[in-house]
């Protein structure tokens, strides 16, 4: 995914799909009627389910079941899930109805019918993000500004009934972009003020956390960030611990590893000039820093 934006308008999540290099991988269609029921297993990426007609049900370990209809969008982290026609059905394997290639799946009609598709990022780097989201975000479609849903989930049916030159171009990019729209949807829709996308959405917590990832090799620390915010320093880090589940500096550390691992993945600079585009002066602080973090030294990711 190649995103651009301005450093007026700096965006965190731009920055951290941009890093972790987010790009829609396989793109599959379900039709479905009468009764069925397809489970399919936890992977390392992020998932979306849409609903282009019909209605159904998402199961999902340690939650209600969820009825989806049509128009609906739901994002799904590292999670198992079922999606079936009725919540009392035992699954089947869903993943080997889709093996050898097979993007397409009809099971008795096409009276609900569905998009699904893949998010993947670089490897190793996916938890940075994965574990902040929510396991399952469920966007309706009668959500206020889900028409930008509506209407790219229209142009991915189109594309999957009548391919065209740069069929796989087009619909990798419009699920990219049907992923950013349910994203920035459910954070607007959502009353919970907790998580990641909610603190990038309050206007203090998001403020300092837009400047750091703005320069995150600048000297920051606790009590820089919490000026940003316009808070006090003890305060600033209570309520960004409670919204993120991790401490600021352990934030601004995890950042400037997975930034620093992306860079050494590239092989295009020296241990010591990555160090220094995510804040470290010493070589030796971020070796223990990138060791702390993912069990092994930088240089393993040069040789």
């Amino acid at each position: 995914m190649i995103l651009s934006q301005s450093s007026r308008t700096f965006d965190p999540l731009s920055d951290v799909l941009t890093v972790l290099d987010a790009r829609a991988t396989r793109r599959t269609r379900f039709e479905g009627s009468g009764d069925w029921a397809l489970a399919f297993p936890a992977l390392e990426r992020l998932k979306f389910v849409a609903v282009l007609r019909g209605a159904g049900w998402l199961l999902l370990p340690d939650t209600a079941p969820q009825r989806i209809e049509a128009g609906d969008c739901c994002l799904i982290g590292r999670t198992a899930y079922v999606i079936a026609s009725d919540p009392t059905l035992v699954p089947i394997d869903g993943s080997g109805l889709y093996a050898e290639g097979n993007d397409l799946v009809c099971v008795g009609g096409d009276e609900t019918v569905t998009l699904g598709g893949g998010i993947s990022f670089t490897p190793g780097n996916a938890s940075f993000l994965l574990d902040m989201l929510p396991a399952f975000m469920h966007v309706s479609g009668r959500s206020m500004g889900a028409a930008a849903i509506t209407a790219v989930l229209g142009l991915l049916d189109g594309e999957a009934e009548r391919p065209a030159m740069g069929h796989e171009v087009v619909t990798a990019r419009l699920a990219e972009v049907l992923m950013i729209h349910a994203i920035r949807t459910f954070t607007a829709a959502s009353e919970t003020t907790s998580g990641w996308l909610g603190a990038l959405a309050d206007p203090r917590i998001g403020r300092a956390i837009q400047s750091f990832h703005s320069d995150i090799a600048h000297p920051w620390t606790v009590a820089a960030l919490a000026a940003e915010a316009g808070m006090s320093r003890a305060a600033f880090s209570s309520t960004f611990t409670r919204r993120i589940g991790q401490a600021p500096f352990a934030y601004m550390r995890n950042w400037r590893m997975t930034r620093a691992r992306a860079a050494l993945a590239e092989r295009h600079s020296s241990v010591s000039n990555v160090a220094a585009s995510v804040g470290y002066t010493s070589q030796s602080a971020f070796g223990h820093a990138f060791r702390r973090t993912f069990g092994e030294a930088p240089r393993q990711h040069l040789a």
